[in-house]
């Protein structure tokens, strides 16, 4: 019996699920049999071009209506409409799977992470943080759980793009607080918040982040609004355009103390000139390091004891996570192909009434580090974290 699901979304992201959906029986030939039922959203002609494009039966312009009515729900519209309709359906019984970060604000977060606990560990509630399932990601975090790393002593990660460097470039609701919740700061921080807890957040590694430092950064106060009317008068004579406030950062910055006294420097901008989406993790240990950029996302950089320098572990033999069900060994995969497996592992977790990670557990762990940044910036001081 197949699984219906119903997704909210079809533009960036529901791209990227439907394309994923659309590879699993192919590559994942164990992967739960599924149903593309029905695409959601507000624009009918739109809507109706998407489900066309992505390969859904039927469109919807109300989530109300479809939350209780499909086996699972995806929820990948922008942040401020993530806690009602996955509310909604976890109260229904309906297994859901959310965009990062989990919320605008903790508040919302915690709303959700309750209602998951509450539906039970037989309706999975996962948080979308598909870099988890990078095949090198996961190699690394097979070395760090073997102790070859050794005491960590440092963990830096960055997350860089460029694509708002230009002043002109049109406001969006991802420049908007009560809208997006935060800048950079939620929109990319919270992926590299999640993999530095994912790979040193265990009490035998680093543990929990204890207290840190941020610092927030807006460089373009206000932006045009799209299909603004330039033409009209300003009180000069000459050409306005309409333009909204940025309200939420454009770079942050924070410093890190985990429970074991390791070092952690984070930072993120979408104004790193030259930058398309440089996602880079380095972590330092007692016994050796690693590297990784999402930029060569086949590769890890591995230092081991006594070694002299890095080594490049090309991470596409068969026997490495994932590999075997895409080409022969040496033949990379690339961003899309994290997609597949963060579905396959998802849809898998609700077949079998498995608990699924990153849950929204994890995604409140994460919101509950970006409000703590967002707090220590606006007090100007250490925060620790409850």
């Amino acid at each position: 019996m197949s699984l219906e699901v119903g997704v909210l979304g079809y533009r960036f992201m529901g791209k990227a699920h439907a394309n994923a959906m659309a590879r699993l029986p192919m590559f994942f030939p164990d992967a739960p049999e599924i149903e593309r039922s029905v695409l959601i959203g507000r624009d009918e002609d739109a809507l109706s071009d998407a489900a066309d494009q992505l390969g859904f039966d039927r469109t919807a312009t109300d989530w109300e209506d479809v939350v209780d009515d499909v086996d699972v729900f995806y929820n990948l519209g922008p942040n401020f409409v993530h806690a009602e309709p996955s509310i909604a359906a976890l109260e229904a019984g309906t297994p859901v799977f959310c965009e990062k970060p989990l919320a605008p604000t903790l508040e919302a977060a915690e709303e959700m992470a309750e209602a998951a606990q509450n539906a039970g560990s037989d309706v999975p509630a996962g948080c979308a943080f598909n870099y988890r399932f990078v095949p090198a990601i996961q190699y690394a975090k097979g070395l760090l759980e073997a102790g070859e790393l050794g005491e960590i002593h440092h963990v830096r990660g960055q997350y860089l793009q460029d694509w708002l460097i230009d002043p002109e470039a049109p406001w969006s609701w991802r420049n908007d607080e009560e809208m997006a919740g935060s800048g950079s700061l939620g929109d990319l921080g919270a992926h590299t918040i999640d993999l530095i807890r994912f790979l040193v957040g265990d009490d035998d590694l680093a543990g929990d982040i204890d207290r840190l430092s941020g610092h927030l950064q807006t460089f373009v106060d206000e932006r045009p609004v799209p299909g603004a009317d330039g033409g009209a008068l300003d009180s000069a004579g000459g050409d306005s355009t309409e333009t909204k406030p940025v309200t939420v950062d454009d770079a942050y910055s924070a410093q890190l103390e985990f429970e074991n006294g390791a070092m952690g420097v984070l930072e993120a901008s979408r104004f790193a000139n030259g930058h398309k989406n440089d996602h880079s993790i380095e972590i330092h240990g007692s016994k050796g390091s690693l590297k990784f950029s999402l930029e060569r996302l086949n590769e890890l950089e591995v230092l081991r004891e006594d070694s002299r320098g890095y080594e490049t572990i090309l991470v596409t033999d068969e026997d490495d996570p994932y590999v075997e069900h895409w080409w022969p060994p040496g033949h990379v995969i690339g961003w899309e192909h994290t997609f597949v497996h963060e579905n396959y592992e998802f849809l898998s977790a609700v077949e079998n009434g498995d608990e699924f990670n990153p849950s929204f557990e994890d995604g409140l762990a994460v919101q509950r580090v970006l409000s703590a940044i967002g707090d220590s910036d606006e007090r100007g001081e250490w925060v620790t974290l409850e």
